[in-house]
């Protein structure tokens, strides 16, 4: 039979479930509930009663779920921290599939360590001294780019850089290089890269065509 602390046990567990369970519930009744305005991260992380891993359930809405929650990475007008639902209808969304076989493999095969900052799981972050490490798994190709969710492409990964606090350990490519990739591309990549652009800056797009007409 179960002792006390298994049955103590299951039942935290559960409860933890069903508070991450409830802060993605949160969150997505707020986005629906204000389709249309600009929220920013203190407003989202009061409505999940700040949780510490709110942002992560805003990514989860955007590619569990297919939310279009646009951030200043969509949308030039929006400052970081700024986030906006524009319509209720969910895109094709990418479901998690990994087993726990193969996340505790991962998370082994890994050191138990961050693959970006190198952080290790359970000790104080190195970029922010007051959260202990927890590692996830993440993908080194997105699904969104056709990664699967096979060991070869997963590592592990802490929360900060889950959550893009450390955007300096990615290397952007310069405009030469961006150029570059660009006219590699497919005109038909090319395109979509076009109405992502003018999607993202359509006050400046506007007023580089009004230019236009006024020299011709």
């Amino acid at each position: 039979m179960p002792s006390q602390n298994q049955n103590l046990k299951k039942r935290n567990n559960g409860k933890r479930k069903k508070q991450r369970g409830g802060a993605r519930g949160k969150l997505r009744a707020h986005f629906l509930a204000n389709i249309g305005r600009v929220m920013d991260s203190d407003e989202l992380r009061t409505v999940t009663h700040n949780q510490s891993e709110w942002a992560r359930r805003v990514r989860e809405l955007r590619t569990e779920e297919g939310y279009l929650i646009l951030t200043h990475n969509d949308r030039s007008e929006l400052k970081p921290g700024q986030y906006l639902l524009e319509n209720s209808k969910p895109q094709p969304a990418f479901e998690r599939a990994i087993s726990k076989e193969t996340r505790a493999f991962v998370l082994d095969r890994n050191g138990f360590t961050c693959q970006m900052c190198g952080a290790v799981a359970g000790e104080p972050h190195p970029y922010d001294q007051t959260r202990k490490t927890r590692l996830h798994i993440g993908h080194i190709i997105d699904k969104s780019k056709g990664g699967i969710d096979e060991p070869s492409n997963l590592r592990a990964i802490c929360s900060i850089c889950n959550e893009g606090a450390q955007n300096a350990t990615l290397i952007r490519p310069d405009l030469k290089q961006l150029l570059i990739q660009i006219r590699r591309a497919t005109s038909a990549d090319q395109l979509e890269a076009l109405k992502w652009l003018i999607a993202k800056f359509p006050k400046q797009v506007a007023n580089e065509i009004a230019a236009k007409k006024v020299l011709g």
